[in-house]
């Protein structure tokens, strides 16, 4: 085992905090590459794990609000037109996170972000983690009160704080829940909808006429713009689904159809299903607003109840839906607490170079989901996802410009993924460029319009889609630019393609990480992770100076 030389200087990084990092069980390789030693689940339990966490209820809610607002063909189209962009988005992001077994964080370093500038888009993944944890809450708090009686500020204060325990143990437990639950869960979901479709088909085929309460009369062009930018703040998803598909086995030629029905699966599969809640939500409004008013059309709860009452009594079909309720959002709000807890790791020990453990930032995300509760953010669900698609999607398609255009057909950006502090420069403008201008145009467009009338009105309600192809525009044009200057500091000792098990000892922490997580560090003339590489304060960054460092060999480090 390598040590470090006696005559070396650490750098002044506080051992506290690296010594939480290596209980990998609660720290779930946290800005790491995950390990082939880690990664012991099969395909099936990492997808089924992962599509666990889909089972929220705020599909649900976008669903009931889109039909209500804009009608049902403008609904529909919305919800289609949004599902699709979303799949082919996703497809690139899980197959990258798969093959390379790690994070979307991660992966927005290397794919045209920049250390630093991946550091800054996981503040608007936090914040997709926290306001979704917020909406799922509020949906929990209201069952809670239909069913108990709970006041909501009450239930706002139950339903985040039952989440950490379930979260501390990070995939060793959710993978269990997930798979433990999943079975109750796809009954619950679609047996209201096959009882209705049974006793009342006729309600179907009513609903496809529904005009809704917005003053749409069939279809609008704004109409659809509108709604699927609403829709389409989902987009993030994708890196929720990919903190699960890191943990997928290595591709073989033995498990490859397995291995590729799992990655598309829980991938970009899981908006097939999103877009089915959504239009299952729409209808249950469109079913009940007659009966009860649209306030309460809109809750998740109130759909269940009336899709049990069907056919079960009133008292037994209010206490299954609010169990349903429940059971949903603690499906879905462990995985919003866990990839929140990943977000704040990320962004804290790269800024601040201080990493307390990952225990404490999923402490943090759901104080801050219950502070959004506590402001009932529920009624302005759709002005908060309209906002907020608009940063998502442009952050999404320059990643996703770079793994499909700039990687593989323009070849100016390098045709792997790297993630380490020591490789990677701080700031590129190719992805992060991008972005930030598609982010700044559409957020103006979705408030301003750029003009008035007719043209202004509609470049409101498509300003997602602004972003996107801003995003998906700009970041090959820099990339013709800039060539390949801005993505690496330096040749990587050894390329994250590399699967190579072999460990080597990281001259700091001391512990033993496999090669694709290492680099050679001048600064204290030794192996060091990534890691303790992020968290390293004094070092001045030389590894990265031009001509200054030729690079100590690892391979001979390496042990088994």
């Amino acid at each position: 085992m390598s040590t470090v030389p006696a005559e070396v200087v650490v750098p002044d990084i506080s051992t506290a905090p690296t010594a939480k990092a290596t209980s990998e069980m609660l720290e779930d390789y946290s800005l790491r590459y995950a390990p082939t030693t880690y990664r012991k689940w099969s395909e099936f339990v990492v997808a089924n794990t992962s599509l666990g966490g889909i089972a929220y209820l705020a599909d649900f809610a976008i669903g009931s609000s889109l039909a209500v607002t804009y009608g049902f063909t403008n609904a529909l189209l919305s919800i289609l037109l949004a599902a699709t962009v979303i799949f082919l988005t996703s497809f690139p992001i899980a197959y990258y996170s798969a093959k390379y077994s790690i994070d979307m964080d991660l992966i927005t370093r290397g794919a045209g972000f920049g250390f630093s500038g991946g550091t800054i888009t996981s503040i608007i993944y936090a914040t997709f983690t926290f306001i979704f944890f917020a909406l799922e809450g509020s949906i929990m708090a209201q069952g809670l009160h239909a069913g108990l009686g709970l006041p909501l500020w009450l239930g706002y204060g139950v339903s985040a704080l039952m989440i950490p325990p379930l979260v501390v143990f990070g995939m060793t437990l959710l993978s269990k829940l997930q798979v433990a639950t999943q079975p109750l869960w796809l009954i619950g979901m679609f047996l209201p909808f096959i009882v209705i479709l049974a006793k009342d088909p006729h309600a179907f085929s009513a609903f496809t006429g529904y005009d809704g309460t917005g003053g749409e009369k069939g279809f609008s062009v704004l109409a659809l713009g509108a709604g699927a930018g609403v829709a389409l703040s989902l987009i993030a998803q994708i890196g929720e689904q990919v903190d699960y598909l890191r943990f997928m086995p290595a591709k073989t030629p033995e498990n490859s159809r397995r291995w590729w029905t799992a990655v598309i699966a829980a991938g970009p599969g899981w908006v097939i299903l999103g877009a089915i809640k959504q239009l299952g939500g729409a209808f249950l409004a469109f079913y009940i607003i007659g009966k009860i008013g649209q306030d309460k059309a809109l809750q998740p709860v109130e759909q269940f109840t009336a899709g049990f009452n069907s056919f079960l009594p009133h008292g037994l079909a209010l206490g299954i839906a609010v169990f349903f309720v429940v059971l949903s959002q603690v499906k879905i709000n462990v995985t919003n607490a866990y990839s929140g807890s990943l977000r704040w790791t990320n962004f804290f020990s790269s800024t601040f170079k201080w990493y307390p453990g990952r225990v404490y930032f999923v402490l943090l995300n759901v104080g801050i989901a219950l502070v959004l509760m506590e402001a009932n953010m529920f009624k302005f669900l759709n002005t908060i996802l309209g906002f907020y698609s608009n940063v998502a999607i442009a952050w999404i398609g320059a990643v996703v410009a770079d793994l499909v255009i700039n990687k593989p057909l323009l070849k100016t950006s390098p045709s792997f993924i790297e993630f380490k502090r020591a490789h990677l420069r701080n700031f590129n403008p190719v992805g992060f460029g991008a972005f930030a201008t598609a982010s700044v145009v559409s957020i103006f467009a979705f408030y301003h319009g750029f003009g008035h009338g007719s043209f202004g009105n509609q470049m409101q309600a498509w300003s997602p889609f602004l972003a996107i192809a801003l995003a998906l525009v700009l970041s090959p044009l820099l990339s013709l630019v800039f060539k390949d200057t801005y993505y690496l500091a330096r040749t990587p000792t050894v390329e994250p393609a590399d699967r190579s098990t072999g460990l080597v000892t990281c001259g700091v922490c001391q512990q033993d990480y496999e090669l694709p997580d290492m680099a050679s560090c001048p600064s204290i003339d030794n192996a060091i992770c990534s890691l303790c590489c992020t968290l390293n304060k004094t070092c001045g960054s030389v590894c990265k100076t031009e001509g200054s460092y030729a690079g100590p060999p690892l391979l001979p480090m390496v042990h088994s």
